[in-house]
């Protein structure tokens, strides 16, 4: 009996700590296939995410990059869907009902570091599915080709927009706000439009393959949004 009741406590135990996964979805993996990528800017409204004095609110610089991305890929005729176009929150479930929305798609969702150590910088990308892996790592390998950049590497992670994606999904930590030289940087509509151009370049050539990707001859100071997929009438807050 009492090791009857030690098989059941050990049942429920294991239970409880998988719990969450239970969650995860099957990624189909469109990494070769995709028509539509979802640019998700991170934060947003009354989430800044980070803060400081040298990059400033992570927020505005996420959205500026993604819009810079969007455009860029929209150059290169893709379909595009932003989870936001404006400085406005959207909660992690909405992102996830938005990516998951569009059919043969990818997922890139942009975000800034931030670190109570100064001197920590490097770009970072992660993933979640195994589908996932290749984008991630091509996109980490074109951010590498920026001037006096630091690899942090590719991480997978369990980030709610990455384990319930039903397609291949990354997200990319463009720096460290909290660095002086990174921060700085973020502030700068060049490096931001750099920024763009490298995960533009990672995603065009994932679906196309190498030296197919050419960069727009005008920067994009101020993309046109009204030209831009948004989300669902139902899932849209801008």
């Amino acid at each position: 009996m009492r090791r009857f009741v030690l098989v059941i406590s050990s049942g429920f135990l294991a239970a409880c700590a998988t719990g969450p996964r239970l969650t995860e979805v099957a990624t189909q993996d469109t990494g070769k296939s995709f028509k539509t990528v979802v640019v998700d800017a991170g934060h947003g409204g009354k989430d800044n995410g980070a803060y400081r004095q040298f990059g400033g609110a992570e927020k505005l610089a996420t959205l500026d990059v993604a819009k810079r991305l969007s455009h860029k890929l929209r150059e290169s005729d893709f379909e595009t869907v932003m989870t936001r176009s404006t400085d406005v929150f959207i909660s992690l479930e909405d992102r996830v009902a938005i990516e998951n929305a569009q059919k043969n798609s990818i997922f890139v969702s942009i975000h800034f570091n931030d670190s109570r150590r100064r001197g920590i910088r490097g770009f970072e990308t992660y993933y979640h599915s195994d589908n996932s892996m290749d984008l991630a790592n091509r996109i980490q390998s074109k951010l590498m080709t920026i001037p006096h950049s630091a690899n942090r590497g590719v991480h997978r992670a369990n980030f709610r927009v990455l384990r319930l994606a039903k397609y291949p999904a990354v997200l990319v930590e463009c720096g460290f706000l909290s660095n002086r030289l990174e921060g700085g940087e973020a502030r700068d509509s060049e490096y931001r439009e750099m920024l763009a151009d490298r995960i533009a370049e990672a995603i065009v050539e994932q679906r196309y393959g190498s030296g197919v990707y050419h960069a727009s001859k005008k920067p994009t100071a101020e993309p046109p949004i009204e030209s831009t997929a948004l989300a669902p009438a139902s899932l849209r807050h801008d």
